[in-house]
């Protein structure tokens, strides 16, 4: 059985934005979802409790092991704001380095201030990472 956690509910994102805590980072999140939106062109779907999607992707590995997951997307947690690339960033050192503050984890990335980042290039590395996720998996809209 799929991982609550990792799949896609019928909660509205509005609601959910609602239930942000601090309000600062409930503005994160509304800044979040307008650029993914203008990067993806999609909308977004929550994904479990707090993970908010845009786009999702099928996947199957030699071993047998599959699954569907969200292609990209944010979960605006009280301490860091945790960004979804599901490919993995280990391509994109390069537009890590002009970002700003910020750590990685095999397919997160954490940012602590969404005003300590550049927004062009954090643009640009969701654009990215969804290139290469397409290049492994086809990723369907939201």
């Amino acid at each position: 059985m799929p991982d609550p956690e990792t799949t896609p509910t019928a909660v509205c994102f509005a609601a959910f934005v609602a239930t942000v805590s601090p309000p600062a980072r409930q503005a994160d999140a509304e800044r979040l979802d307008a650029l993914f939106r203008l990067v993806t062109g999609w909308s977004p779907v929550m994904w479990g409790p707090t993970m908010v999607g845009y786009g999702a992707y099928a996947y199957r590995y030699a071993s047998g092991h599959g699954g569907r997951s969200l292609a990209t997307g944010f979960s605006p947690r009280k301490a860091e704001l945790s960004l979804y690339l599901m490919a993995g960033f280990a391509a994109h050192g390069e537009i890590l380095a002009r970002l700003g503050p910020h750590r990685v984890t095999k397919a997160c990335l954490y940012i602590k201030r969404l005003d300590d980042i550049d927004m062009d290039v954090l643009a640009e590395l969701i654009r990215a990472g969804l290139d290469d996720l397409g290049r492994l998996w086809t990723v369907e809209p939201s």
